[in-house]
């Protein structure tokens, strides 16, 4: 299993959270609280925290090429919905 972390500081992580979840939810498996979302995508995982401060994303897929994918699928649905932010600073922690 191959994953990415990366910690998006903003105020708006929650909020953004519940946008990325609803609208991936027309198409995928969405698991959805407040503070919390996980999306299933064909290939990877993507599990979303928020806190006062930062949105924290995490993305888990069998393949290392999934993983490189959907981090960029990631950030940029996170930027269109965070648009009075964007481009927010996305720095990749790579996992085993």
């Amino acid at each position: 299993m191959t994953t990415a972390t990366a910690r998006i500081p903003t105020a708006s992580g929650a909020k953004y959270l519940q946008q990325l979840c609803k609208h991936w939810g027309h198409k995928f498996d969405v698991d959805l609280s407040e503070q919390k979302g996980i999306v299933r995508f064909p290939a990877a995982v993507a599990t979303m925290e928020a806190d006062a401060h930062a949105l924290l994303v995490t993305i888990e897929a069998q393949e290392k090429e999934a993983v490189e994918r959907m981090k960029g699928v990631v950030a940029s649905h996170l930027d269109r919905f965070a648009f009075r932010e964007a481009p927010l600073p996305f720095e990749w922690s790579n996992g085993v």
